[in-house]
C-alpha cells in the first residue's frame, strides 16, 4: 500500500528550529533578554520561559499522558482561552525567578526528547488535542503537530523580532507555519455567505511566501492552492506582518495601510480575522 501523503508534515523541522532557538538565546546579553516583544505583556525572557514550558508540557502531557492539572469546567470556547491564558501567566510568573542561563539549560536539555516524541507520532492517528482554531471537533496528528510547530516558531519569532536578528523567516521554517495558518481559513469563512464558485486569493509577499485560495462551493468554503477562476477579492499581506497579524499580536485596522486589497472589500477583510493560536 502507498503511504498516504501528508498535507503538512513538521516532524523534521522541531530539531533544527531547536538549534536555531538555542543559538539565538545563547547569543543575547543581558539588555536582550529585557527587551519588549510583540506579545504586549512579555519580554523576551518571558518568551523564552513560555516556550520552555510549552516544551514540558509536551513531555508530560502528551507523552507521559500525565494531567497534573485538571482544566475547569468548559462551557464554551472562550472558558478554554480564560484557562490557558491563566495557566501561561502562572508559568511566567513563577519562571522569573529562574536565570536565563537555567533556562537555556532546561531547554538544551529537553529539545531532543521533545523533537523525538513528535517524530514516534502517526500522521494519522487521532491526536490528542484537536486544532480548535481551525475549526476541527478532532485532529489527524498531522495537523495537530503542525500547529505545535506553529508555536515554536512564532514564539521563536517574537524573540527575534525583539532583539533584530533574522535566521528563520525563510521558504524552510516559515512555509509550513503560515501554510498550517491558514487551514483556518475556511472555519473563518465559515458564516459568510457567498454564490458558489467565489474564490478569495491571499498572497503572502517574499519567496518564503506564497499564494493561497479559498473556493465557495455548494455547502462549504475550500481551501486550495492552485485556482483557474478569476478571484472575487485578492488581499497580498507583507511577510513581516503576516505572523504577527495571525498570531493576534496586532489586529486588522492597525495595518490596513499596509495591505493591497483588490475586489470585494468584505471578504478581502474577512481574511484579515483570521487566527491560528488559541486566542
Amino acid at each position: 500500500m502507498t503511504p498516504r501523503e501528508i498535507p503538512i508534515d513538521t516532524r523534521h523541522l522541531f530539531k533544527p528550529l531547536q538549534e536555531k532557538l538555542l543559538e539565538l538565546l545563547q547569543s543575547l546579553n543581558q539588555e536582550d533578554w529585557n527587551k519588549q516583544t510583540v506579545a504586549k505583556q512579555w519580554k523576551v525572557k518571558d518568551v523564552a520561559s513560555h516556550i520552555l514550558d510549552g516544551q514540558l508540557r509536551t513531555l508530560s502531557i502528551q507523552r507521559d499522558g500525565y494531567f497534573g492539572e485538571q482544566a475547569p469546567e468548559i462551557k464554551e470556547y472562550l472558558d478554554l482561552i480564560r484557562w490557558l491564558n491563566q495557566l501561561n501567566h502562572d508559568w511566567v510568573s513563577a519562571s522569573k525567578r529562574l536565570s536565563p542561563q537555567v533556562i537555556v539549560l532546561l531547554l538544551e536539555s529537553i529539545g531532543d526528547l521533545v523533537s523525538e516524541y513528535y517524530q514516534s507520532l502517526d500522521p494519522w492517528n487521532e491526536a490528542i488535542f484537536p486544532v480548535a482554531w481551525a475549526g476541527e471537533s478532532t485532529s489527524f496528528n498531522w495537523m495537530h503537530v503542525a500547529r505545535e510547530y506553529t508555536e515554536y516558531w512564532h514564539h521563536q519569532q517574537q524573540i527575534r523580532e525583539a532583539v533584530g536578528k533574522e535566521g528563520i523567516m525563510t521558504k524552510e521554517f516559515f512555509n509550513p507555519v503560515i501554510n498550517t495558518f491558514f487551514q483556518a481559513l475556511p472555519h473563518t469563512f465559515s458564516d459568510v455567505e457567498a454564490a458558489e464558485g467565489t474564490v478569495v486569493e491571499t498572497k503572502i509577499t517574499s519567496a518564503a511566501g506564497g499564494t493561497w485560495f479559498l473556493a465557495k462551493s455548494q455547502n462549504s468554503w475550500e481551501l486550495r492552492s492552485t485556482c483557474e477562476s478569476e478571484p472575487s477579492a485578492s488581499v497580498t499581506i507583507p511577510i513581516e506582518l503576516s505572523w504577527i497579524l495571525f498570531s493576534k499580536s496586532i489586529r486588522p485596522a492597525e495595518i490596513l495601510s499596509q495591505i493591497k486589497i483588490k475586489g470585494d472589500k468584505k471578504l478581502a477583510n474577512k481574511v484579515l480575522e483570521l487566527v491560528a493560536v488559541m486566542a
